[in-house]
C-alpha cells in the first residue's frame, strides 16, 4: 500500500448509513435523541402557536374550536408525523422530504424530488419569517404593557430583523451551541407552561364551566354555517403544528438517526398535542366575560393578543400578567432560533444535489464549527426579504406567508403518498409495522382535507382585504419550480433518484 493512498478510518454506523445514501459525512454529529426531539418541540411551540394564533379560532368557533378543535387536529397531525417518522428512519438525511420523494417515486424521481424540495424550502422559509415576526410582535406587546413603548408597523420590523440575526449569530456558532439551547427551549416550554397553567388555576376567583370551555360556541367571521365556522377555525391549531420535519434535517447532526429523527417527529407533536390542550384549556376557562359581546372585545384587544389580555383581567396583578408574557416572549425566541437551525440544514443539503442559485456557495460546510454557515446566512436574508411587506401591508404579509403551512404540508403528504404507492419499500428500524397503512391513508386524506380549508375565505364579506391569498401564493411556488426546472433544473439537479448521488468522493471519482 503506497503512502499517496492511506487506508481510511472505519465509518461509524451513521457515517455508513449515510454513505448507502450516497453523501459524506460532512456535518459534526452531536446532536442527542433528546436534542432532536427539542429543535422540533421548540418550532412547534405551544407556547408561541396557542398565544399568537389564539384569536383566529377565537373568532371563529370559539371554546369549542380552541380545546376540543385542537385534540381533533393534534391527532389526526400525529398521523401525519408518524408516517413521515418511518420513511425518516429509512433515509435520515438533511434534505429529508425532498430526498425521501426522490427515492420512493417509481418514475421521474428528480421531478418528484425537485418540486417536493421547492415546496419545503419555500415553506420553511415562510415559516421561518412568520415565527421571528410574531415573535417581535408578542415582544412589542410586552414592551408596550411595562415600558409604555408604541408598536409601529417600523419599529416592529426593526426588532424583528434584530432577533433574526441573532438567531443567525446562535446558529453559526455551531451545533453543541444549538443543541444545549435547545435543550434549555424544551425544558422552558414544559416548565413555562406549568407555571402559566398554574397560575391560570390558582390565581384567578372563579373559571368557565367545563361545558362552556369544551363547547362553547362564538362566531365574529360573518359567515353563518356553524360547521363552516369550526373548520375554518381548526387552522389556528394547523398553523401551530408545524416544523416538526426539523427532526429529520438535523438528521445528519444526530447520534443513531435512524432512531433518534423519527422518534423526535413523533414525540415533539405527541407532547405538544398534550401540553397545548392543557395549556388552552386553562386559558379559556380563565375567560372572564363569556358574554358574545365579552368575547368580540377580547378578541379586539388592545394588546393585539388575546391571551394577555386573559391573563389582565382573571389575574388580579398586571405584575404577574406581564411576567406570564415574558415567558411567552422567551419561548417564541427559542422557537425562532429552532426554526433558522431547521431551514438551514434543509438549504445546505438541497443545495448540496444543486438545486439552489449559487448551490456551491450554500452547501459549504464551516470547517471549524461543522454548521454551514452560508446557508445559515441565506435563510436569514430571504426570511428578512418575505417578512418586508408587512412595512406597508399586514394583508399582504399575511398573504405571502400563508405559504407557509401549505407549502409545508404539501411536502410533507408527498413522500407519505408515495410510500403508500411503493410496495417495494423496505421499513427501517422504527416503523408502525401493521398499522403503517391505516396511519399513511388517514394523513393523506387529512393534508387534503386541510390544503382545501387553507385556501377558502375565512371572513365574510369577500374583500380586497379578507380575501384569501393562499391560492395564488401556491401557483406562485408550482409556476416558479416548473419555470426553474426547464430552465436549469433539470440539467443539474442531482436529488432524490441513487444515479445522481451526489456524494463528493463519487464526484472525484467521475471526474478523475
Amino acid at each position: 500500500m503506497s503512502a499517496s493512498n492511506p487506508i481510511s478510518p472505519p465509518l461509524d454506523a451513521d457515517s455508513q448509513a449515510l454513505a448507502d445514501l450516497g453523501y459524506t459525512q460532512e456535518l459534526h454529529r452531536g446532536m442527542s435523541g433528546f436534542s432532536n426531539f427539542a429543535v422540533s418541540f421548540s418550532i412547534i411551540s405551544i407556547l408561541a402557536g396557542c398565544i399568537t394564533s389564539y384569536g383566529i379560532a377565537l373568532r371563529s368557533g370559539g371554546p369549542s374550536t380552541l380545546v376540543l378543535g385542537w385534540l381533533l387536529v393534534g391527532v389526526l397531525v400525529l398521523a401525519v408525523a408518524a408516517a413521515m417518522a418511518e420513511v425518516c428512519s429509512r433515509y435520515p438525511t438533511a434534505g429529508g422530504l425532498y430526498f425521501w420523494a426522490g427515492r420512493l417515486a417509481r418514475r421521474n424521481r428528480r421531478e418528484w424530488a425537485w418540486f417536493t424540495g421547492w415546496f419545503n424550502f419555500l415553506g420553511e422559509v415562510a415559516v421561518t419569517a412568520a415565527i421571528d415576526f410574531g415573535c417581535a410582535t408578542t415582544w412589542m406587546a410586552f414592551m408596550n404593557l411595562v415600558w409604555s413603548v408604541e408598536p409601529t408597523p417600523t419599529l416592529t420590523f426593526g426588532l424583528f430583523m434584530g432577533i433574526i440575526v441573532v438567531h443567525g449569530l446562535l446558529n453559526t456558532f455551531g451545533v453543541n451551541l444549538v443543541s444545549l439551547l435547545s435543550n434549555v427551549s424544551a425544558w422552558w416550554h414544559v416548565g413555562g407552561t406549568l407555571i402559566i397553567v398554574g397560575a391560570l388555576w390558582i390565581l384567578p376567583e372563579k373559571h368557565q364551566s367545563v361545558s362552556w370551555t369544551l363547547t362553547g360556541f362564538h362566531n365574529e367571521t360573518g359567515w353563518t354555517s356553524a360547521v363552516y365556522v369550526f373548520l375554518l377555525g381548526l387552522l389556528m391549531a394547523q398553523y401551530t403544528y408545524t416544523g416538526y420535519d426539523a427532526s429529520a434535517h438535523v438528521a445528519e447532526e444526530t447520534l443513531d438517526a435512524s432512531r433518534a429523527a423519527p422518534r423526535g417527529i413523533v414525540t415533539s407533536v405527541a407532547v405538544s398535542v398534550i401540553g397545548g390542550f392543557i395549556l388552552l384549556y386553562s386559558i379559556t376557562a380563565a375567560i372572564t366575560d363569556k358574554s358574545e359581546a365579552g368575547l368580540a372585545t377580547l378578541s379586539e384587544s388592545d394588546t393585539g393578543l388575546p391571551p394577555a389580555q386573559i391573563f389582565l383581567d382573571s389575574l388580579g396583578s398586571p405584575t404577574t400578567a406581564k411576567f406570564l408574557l415574558f415567558i411567552v416572549c422567551v419561548a417564541q425566541f427559542f422557537c425562532g432560533m429552532a426554526s433558522v437551525t431547521a431551514n438551514s440544514r434543509m438549504s445546505y443539503a438541497f443545495s448540496r444535489d444543486r438545486a439552489l442559485p449559487g448551490s456551491q456557495i450554500w452547501s459549504t460546510v464551516n470547517p471549524r464549527t461543522g454548521t454551514p454557515t452560508n446557508s445559515i446566512w441565506l435563510c436569514v436574508t430571504l426570511s428578512v426579504i418575505l417578512a418586508a411587506p408587512a412595512l406597508v401591508s399586514s394583508t399582504a404579509y399575511f398573504a405571502v406567508t400563508s405559504i407557509a403551512v401549505i407549502g409545508l404540508y404539501i411536502a410533507y403528504v408527498i413522500p407519505v403518498l408515495l410510500r403508500r404507492l411503493n410496495p417495494d419499500f423496505e421499513n427501517g428500524p422504527w416503523n408502525l409495522g401493521r398499522f403503517s397503512a391505516v396511519v399513511g391513508w388517514v394523513a393523506v386524506v387529512w393534508v387534503v382535507i386541510i390544503c382545501v380549508l387553507f385556501v377558502l375565505p375565512p371572513l365574510a364579506p369577500v374583500t380586497v382585504s379578507t380575501f384569501n391569498y393562499a391560492p395564488i401564493a401556491v401557483l406562485v411556488v408550482l409556476a416558479f419550480a416548473g419555470v426553474s426546472w426547464f430552465v436549469g433544473g433539470r440539467h443539474s439537479f442531482m436529488g432524490g433518484d441513487p444515479a445522481h448521488a451526489t456524494s463528493k468522493e463519487a464526484e472525484e471519482v467521475l471526474e478523475g
